[in-house]
């Protein structure tokens, strides 16, 4: 096994595709099928069942991914362990951010860090909050700013932000006229962009609540509010968003109040402010550069 053989098999697991996966490495498909086919011999297993349609990850492949993941992230990241051992004034730290929360957070962390932390290399990858957790379990994350729920069991987290949820709807839209917060019975009949209840589960659990009782018509769902407030600009329909997504400023969209009749205090800590981002971590033993960076983190976010 060598470790061009593992980088050829995590792409094409991840693409499906041999053709996305030799364009992604920049290689023709011919020497990518052979170094597949020499990792399967040097196995002893099948880790991917192909035809001329289409192409899928055995039982053997779905497990060895998982594998092939912590071993490219051991090996890509030994120079990064080396430098943890130090007390955290050196080192990397790989942080994961989805779009919306980069708005209000990600800015004042990063300079906060360059001032108090010169030596810490801050690595970035965007994701959404489903793809960091499993990045944090994965070993190919250390912290994540990310939205709720969580795997308690898998890491630990901390609010760094809280704040409204608004309505995003169309310039010249009627309900852009109402001279008031906007209430689920104005939704009646609306096509709304809803989230995906998977791979967005927050949002859409937040909308479900504020809708609840009122009948909007979901026509399509996506994984990121900045996809719903561009499909709004588009006039596709109406978007519900976190209030810090206003600052973009798109083009033909406009953000308006919700009336969210008190909210539950039972469910959202503050009804009026029902938009929760953590900070999240492994609940692993931390290294010093990470639960330095943790602290940062508080100090700009209190």
């Amino acid at each position: 096994m060598t470790l061009d053989q593992v980088r050829c098999f995590v792409a094409v697991a991840e693409e499906l595709h041999f053709g996305r996966a030799a364009e992604r490495l920049q290689m023709t498909q011919p020497p990518l099928s052979r170094q597949i086919q020499k990792l399967e011999r040097s196995l002893g297993a099948q880790l991917l069942a192909r035809d001329n349609r289409r192409v899928e990850l055995t039982r053997a492949g779905e497990v060895f991914l998982d594998e092939a993941h912590r071993m490219l992230s051991l090996v890509e990241g030994a120079g990064d362990l080396v430098r943890r051992v130090d007390a955290g004034s050196e080192g990397v730290v790989r942080l994961g951010f989805t779009a919306v929360s980069a708005i209000s957070i990600l800015g004042p962390l990063l300079r906060r860090l360059a001032d108090e932390l010169p030596g810490v290399e801050v690595v970035l990858s965007e994701r959404v909050s489903s793809a960091q957790l499993e990045g944090i379990r994965r070993g190919e994350l250390d912290i994540g700013l990310a939205r709720p729920p969580f795997d308690r069991s898998l890491v630990r987290s901390r609010v760094v932000l809280r704040e409204p949820l608004m309505a995003v709807v169309p310039v010249g839209h009627r309900l852009a006229k109402l001279d008031r917060p906007l209430r689920p019975e104005d939704f009646e009949g609306e096509r709304v962009i809803g989230h995906h209840p998977d791979q967005s589960q927050y949002f859409y659990d937040l909308a479900a609540r504020f809708f609840a009782g009122a009948h909007p018509r979901i026509d399509q769902r996506v994984h990121q509010a900045l996809t719903a407030i561009l499909l709004v600009s588009a006039q596709r329909g109406v978007a519900l968003a976190p209030a810090s997504a206003a600052s973009l400023a798109v083009a033909g969209a406009t953000f308006r109040r919700l009336d969210h009749g008190g909210g539950d205090s039972t469910i959202d800590a503050d009804p009026e402010r029902p938009v929760e981002l953590h900070a999240i971590w492994s609940r692993q033993e931390t290294s010093p550069v990470v639960r330095r960076v943790l602290e940062v983190i508080e100090r700009v976010t209190t």
